[in-house]
């Protein structure tokens, strides 16, 4: 973590990125205090726009989650409950980068006037969804939106059993697959073993639709949801290239669940004149994102080429469109013929998707940073953590609690 130094009783430190396989261990509240009011600022310029008055997020500290979080109260006004599991810094430990963006979030809402409520619980739990079921009557009454966005490796089993663990394998059969290390920059091949049935199950436990559809249920006998109250899940599809280790792999297999849970629950919501949707996003970097094999390598040149065409977006500008021009859009909201909303529209261009084949197959240590943007990727991973963020001093001594 760094020096700890003392001023005025208030233990502080210098804080420094720590990566081990392509996870940062460390986070800097300063770094991601200043990266969620830039989305603020973003969502803010857009706005205000008419929409939903009370929304809950599940999986709301990062990613996709928080930018809807933010799209919501800064652009719709709307009010939220947000529900993450994150650790707390305290004197002497850095919290998680999930902590401090969950209250520069619930700080800024605050100063805007936005009604910000936040739990720092465990999503899979009945106690937790309980707990969101009684702040939403408290302070809204009932959601016209629940957005789904949650992202762990672990669910504990019932009754305080043993714990689902997700594995990220290629199904079937084993397969090889380019990569890069984050760390030295070398592309290499490795060999993936697949999962057995066990693996698979217990990732669809995980990552699949069967929480989704509890949190709905929890809503609805709490009587949470408003008449017409939608829900919306996050999947990924993505091009041939990344199907043996996406869409074709364990969490493929939990997206594919994640996605039938969405028809059966709108099948159920359309009683009461409310629906569910999957929106497939585009692929950004997530800490969930870069530890896949494959996906940072996939992500670099696909970052690479989509800002070369003046097309890439991030989880801000996705989560904007999600909200204006695909669920409240006037004319309703489009599909795929499978039901699903598309919001990877760019990166499934076949212009782009042309140019990241052909540097997918070209690329080698020697030539990654002239044909992909392993730098802007790597800046982005970084900044999940609060780090590489411009007009941050990284030699400053940090308090970790106070926050």
């Amino acid at each position: 973590m760094g020096k700890v130094a003392c001023n005025r009783g208030v233990a502080r430190v210098i804080i420094k990125p720590r990566i081990r396989n392509n996870i940062c261990l460390t986070a800097h509240p300063e770094g991601c205090a200043r990266l969620v009011s830039a989305q603020i600022d973003y969502a803010t310029s857009r706005g205000p726009l008419d929409g939903p008055a009370n929304i809950l997020v599940i999986g709301s500290s990062t990613g996709y989650g928080l930018a809807a979080r933010i799209v919501a109260a800064f652009a719709y006004g709307a009010k939220t409950v947000g529900v993450a599991l994150e650790k707390p810094g305290s004197p002497l430990r850095v919290g998680s980068a999930g902590w401090y963006n969950s209250a520069s979030f619930d700080r800024s809402a605050a100063a805007a006037g936005r009604g910000s409520w936040s739990i720092n619980g465990d999503a899979f739990a009945n106690e937790t969804k309980d707990e969101a079921v009684a702040l939403i009557k408290k302070h809204m009454g009932r959601v016209e939106l629940v957005v789904y966005s949650l992202a762990s490796p672990v669910r504990p089993g019932p009754a305080g059993g043993a714990l689902f663990r997700s594995v990220l394998k290629p199904v079937g059969n084993r397969a090889r697959v380019k990569t890069v290390d984050l760390t030295t920059e070398q592309v290499s091949e490795v060999a993936l073993e697949p999962a057995t049935e066990e693996e698979i199950e217990n990732t669809i436990k995980v990552m699949g639709g069967e929480d989704w559809d509890l949190w709905m249920q929890a809503l609805e006998a709490g009587d949470a949801l408003s008449a017409g109250a939608t829900t919306v899940a996050f999947s990924y599809v993505g091009p041939p290239l990344t199907f043996p280790f996406y869409r074709g792999a364990t969490i493929g297999k939990a997206k594919e669940d994640l996605e039938a849970t969405a028809r059966r629950l709108r099948e159920h919501l359309a009683r009461r004149g409310g629906s569910a949707y999957v929106s497939v996003n585009k692929a950004v970097v997530t800490k969930a994102g870069a530890v896949i094999q494959g996906f940072p390598l996939y992500a670099s040149i696909l970052y690479r080429v989509m800002k070369e065409r003046g097309v890439h977006e991030g989880p801000i500008e996705q989560m904007f469109r999600l909200f204006a021009e695909r669920l409240f859009a006037q004319g309703g909201v489009p599909e795929d013929c499978e039901g699903r909303i598309r919001l990877d529209d760019l990166e499934m261009r076949e212009d782009v998707q042309e140019q990241v084949r052909r540097r997918w197959y070209e690329a080698t240590t020697e030539n990654l940073r002239e044909i992909a943007d392993l730098a802007g990727f790597r800046r982005e991973f970084l900044n999940l953590s609060g780090f590489a963020v411009e007009g941050i001093d990284y030699e400053a001594d940090v308090d970790p609690s106070g926050w």
